[in-house]
């Protein structure tokens, strides 16, 4: 069924696995969830345009139309699907994970490989056991290197998605403190991320590594590779700044600082330095000339809450961080403000999700440090709430509802502020407010 399928894929106009944004000429996987069940959809999709669908339930008239295709689990085959279509790409694939900055480190590596090849990369954030094999399938004949993103909340999911997407090459952002409650504790976070590293050394591929970050440099234990960032040991090395809210870095390769390189990105806080240099050395190793490295660092704009810098009309510079937040990024996120040379600054933190019996604890951590730095604060949400810490700097706010109310009544001006917390908080709600 394999070849069948994989031939109506070929002829069809994309993937899909949400029957409300069919396009004319796709494939419907039919997935099931908690509250939905794909297979009740298949009539309308084919009705709507879709060529073909995928269907894991038998029901009537399915097995005498011709498109649609009987699995045994919808969600198994298109995972299957995607692996077939991995066996026969011949361009370099580049996996990347990490705790922090996943998204942000990828977009700049497609800015960086765009100047110089035609290059897909994961789109969004497309990075689970459902998006990888959609990213994969999304790899075109006329692309010729991709960048895989994958995600993880458990041990074994990054090995599972290696065996969808094959990296040959690979980075590990960083590994923090990132789903803690899924990966069991911190050494669970770390056994988890460096299960990219593993297939890479089993599969003899070539490891990108964050020499700044001795978790990654644990993980690479008996492998070698390309090492990248402060360390004055590592094969690309650089130095970051804060200018004008944002990041510059000059970087140059081991041995060779007169011949250094001064990029001016568009990103807020020093924690993207080292996104910046995995970028330069990946780009770098794939034959990108250094001027075009330089371009497309410069030009990558972020998007979608990951360190973007808003002024808001009551004078405010607003460093956006809200997509998302683990103890490890809020803590980068403090000190990248508290680095600013500007006097008055606001932390609207938000709380901070699937951190298991060590939220407490991380929540009055993150506290703890505001007050030592001396940064006023409003901490938002109920784990934050539950911080049994007072000081005359801290506002405790139960939500982002009532964060609204506070900023209305006691609107910032002039201010520095960082906006950082989980995505189920929403904090961007609050930009219109400062």
């Amino acid at each position: 069924m394999i070849h069948d399928i994989y031939k109506a894929y070929k002829s069809s106009t994309g993937m899909s696995t949400d029957s409300r944004k069919i396009a004319t000429g796709n494939i419907f996987f039919a997935l099931k969830g908690p509250s939905f069940n794909g297979n009740d959809f298949i009539p309308e999709v084919l009705k709507s345009g879709a060529a073909f669908a995928v269907a894991d339930e038998v029901r009537e008239g399915y097995e005498e139309d011709d498109r649609i295709f009987i699995a045994d689990d919808a969600l198994d085959m298109l995972q299957d699907l995607a692996r077939h279509h991995r066996r026969k790409l011949k361009i370099p694939v580049i996996g990347l994970t990490g705790s922090n900055g996943k998204t942000t480190s990828k977009e700049l590596l497609f800015s960086v490989l765009s100047q110089h090849y035609r290059t897909y990369a994961t789109h969004g954030n497309l990075n689970n056991h459902i998006g990888v094999p959609l990213s994969v399938l999304e790899i075109k004949d006329e692309h010729e290197i991709a960048i895989i993103e994958m995600g993880a909340n458990h041990q074994k999911e990054i090995k599972f998605l290696c065996t969808i997407s094959r990296p040959e090459y690979g980075y590990i952002t960083n590994i923090g403190l990132a789903h803690l409650e899924g990966f069991g504790g911190e050494e669970g976070v770390y056994i988890g991320k460096k299960e990219l590293y593993d297939h890479l050394r089993n599969t003899n591929g070539k490891l990108f590594i964050n020499a700044d970050d001795p978790k990654v440099v644990r993980a690479t234990a008996g492998a070698s590779g390309i090492t990248y960032g402060a360390d004055p040991e590592a094969q690309f090395q650089g130095e970051g700044r804060i200018e004008n809210d944002r990041l510059s870095v000059r970087w140059w390769r081991k041995h060779d600082a007169s011949s250094a390189f001064e990029v001016h990105t568009q990103l807020s806080g020093s924690y993207n330095f080292s996104n910046v240099m995995s970028a330069v050395a990946v780009g770098s190793y794939f034959g990108v000339p250094d001027h075009k490295i330089n371009a497309g660092l410069e030009a990558y704009t972020p998007t979608n809450n990951r360190s973007q810098v808003e002024q808001t009309e009551r004078g405010n510079t607003v460093i956006v961080d809200c997509y998302n937040a683990n103890p490890s990024s809020m803590l980068a996120a403090i000190e990248n403000l508290d680095r600013h040379e500007q006097q008055l600054k606001l932390a609207i933190v938000g709380d901070m999700y699937e951190l298991g019996d060590q939220s407490k604890v991380k929540h009055t951590e993150t506290i703890d440090r505001l007050i030592e730095l001396g940064i006023p604060t409003l901490a938002v949400g109920k784990f934050f709430g539950a911080v049994e810490v007072e000081h005359e700097l801290l506002t405790y706010l139960p939500s982002t509802d009532a964060a609204k109310d506070h900023l209305s009544a006691n609107p910032p001006q002039g201010a520095l502020i960082l906006l950082k917390g989980s995505r189920t908080m929403k904090l961007e709600q609050l930009l219109e407010l400062l």
